[in-house]
Order: C-alpha cells, then sequence, then structure tokens
C-alpha cells in the first residue's frame, strides 16, 4: 500500500510541512516519489517515520537523526554504530526522566502545601 502526503499526515498528525521539511533535512531518504514527482510513502515509510517521531519527541536533534538515518541507508555493517547511538540516546532520556521526576515531586509537594494552606485560610 501507498500513502500521499496528505494521508500521511493524516495518519500521524503532522502537518505536511514537516513532513517536506524532514525529507529535505535527510530524514526521509527512503520515500518514493511516482514520475510526476509526487511523494508516495510505503508502510515502512510509516514505521521509520514513527521511529524518527520517537527519536525527535525523546529531545534527539535532527542532526543526529539524520546520522542516524544515514547509518540505517548504509545496511547491516552499521548495526553496532546504530545501537551504540540508541543506548545512548536511551541513557540521555533516563537521565531526563530522572529529573523530571524530581521536579514532579517538587511541584506536588507545593501543591500540597498551598492546599493545607487555603484550607487553614478557608477555615478562619
Amino acid at each position: 500500500m501507498s500513502y500521499s502526503i496528505k494521508q500521511v499526515s493524516e495518519k500521524t498528525n503532522l502537518p505536511s510541512h514537516t513532513l517536506r521539511y524532514y525529507e529535505k533535512e535527510g530524514l526521509l531518504p527512503f520515500v518514493k516519489r511516482t514520475e510526476g514527482g509526487i511523494r508516495r510513502f510505503s508502510d515502512d515509510d510509516l514505521d521509520w517515520l514513527g521511529l524518527i517521531c520517537c527519536l525527535k519527541e525523546t529531545g534527539m536533534p535532527i542532526k543526529q537523526i539524520k546520522a542516524f538515518v544515514d547509518l540505517s541507508m548504509q545496511g547491516a555493517d552499521t548495526l553496532k554504530q546504530r545501537c551504540e547511538m540508541l543506548t545512548e540516546h536511551k541513557k540521555s532520556v533516563e537521565a531526563e526522566i530522572k529529573t523530571m521526576e524530581k521536579h514532579l515531586q517538587k511541584v506536588s509537594k507545593k501543591i500540597n502545601h498551598f492546599t493545607t494552606q487555603y484550607e487553614k485560610h478557608t477555615r478562619q
């Protein structure tokens, strides 16, 4: 099955201009075009796009995602490098989660503190 850019946009909730930007930046080099130049995305392309979005949403810079895509396009000889790259990214995401959990705890404590103060204030 193949999909137009509009269909992919609807499936992924990514604007068409974002998909075009990703292609321009070299993140979607595998997307085929018709003789008329119209992009046609395959199911495999959608899987790749899902990974690209995951990496971006977890803080990997576009430049690094492009390096990952470039390695992937080179084939199996780069599997070790790609695993190392993803392992490092995973460590970074885990560190960010720990930091956010600490911030969430602090916010929760403040909510409890202010709720208690508010309840005391309204009883007076």
